[in-house]
């Protein structure tokens, strides 16, 4: 029998500073809520939206997986490999911080906001050598479909992480359905709804709501409105 915990988006953590405004689903900064901490490996979902030429200042990561999701606008980011690149929306993101990084994120324009979800996992191993990638994602593939965007396989789909984690993105009709299907024994699944509602094995989910779900094999996952929505399969110990 599956177990859930439901995250109402007006239960999430959040802080306005002007450039930058934040809702957290787990504990996060000055946010600390000691039943959010963390859902297994999933230990940060921020989202977040950056004022028009404003960003974060370089700052170190060791020992995390990071990806970073663009809803809107384009995110500049350098960091101490040497890269220095911008993500678009359609875009994904990731670094393993291994070792150590630092980096900086800076919306790049001066007259539109940057949406972004980051995602912070905790690794498979510790200590690796820190790596970076991003690509362009096929946004069609997404239509009533779940698209996967990350896995622990540099030859799948999508971007790759030292974790046992999947994500996918899904933009669902109205009305549609799908069954989705664990990739790991032992594995967790967090839903996260970017826009409209939906329901996952009866629970009714509306925008910004997440959902923890465990023991479970396979997932009922069905459009009340049109919707998109972000799954993310992710070890639970």
């Amino acid at each position: 029998m599956a177990t859930t915990v439901l995250h109402k988006a007006d239960t999430r953590g959040h802080a306005d500073h002007g450039w930058l405004n934040a809702y957290h689903s787990f504990s996060f900064a000055s946010w600390y809520n000691p039943d959010r901490v963390q859902f297994g490996a999933l230990r940060v979902l921020n989202d977040d939206t950056i004022a028009a030429g404003m960003g974060f200042g370089t700052h170190p990561h060791d020992n995390m997986e990071i990806i970073t999701i663009p809803l809107e606008g384009d995110l500049a980011h350098k960091d101490s490999m040497g890269n220095a690149e911008t993500i678009k929306t359609g875009d994904v993101q990731v670094m393993s911080a291994g070792t150590g990084i630092q980096h900086s994120e800076f919306n790049p324009n001066a007259d539109k906001r940057t949406k972004l979800f980051q995602i912070w996992l905790f690794p498979k191993v510790k200590n690796v050598e820190p790596r970076y990638q991003q690509i362009t994602l096929d946004i069609s593939k997404q239509k009533n479909n779940f698209a996967q965007i990350l896995s622990p396989n540099p030859d799948d789909d999508g971007v790759w992480i030292y974790q046992d984690a999947w994500f996918h993105l899904a933009d669902f009709e109205a009305g549609f359905s799908k069954q989705y299907e664990l990739k790991k024994e032992g594995n967790g699944l967090y839903a996260f709804v970017i826009s409209g509602n939906i329901t996952i094995n009866g629970q009714e989910l509306e925008t910004r709501d997440g959902l923890g779900i465990t023991d479970f094999k396979t997932l009922d996952i069905k459009a009340s409105t049109d919707a998109k929505f972000l799954l993310m399969e992710i070890p639970m110990k």
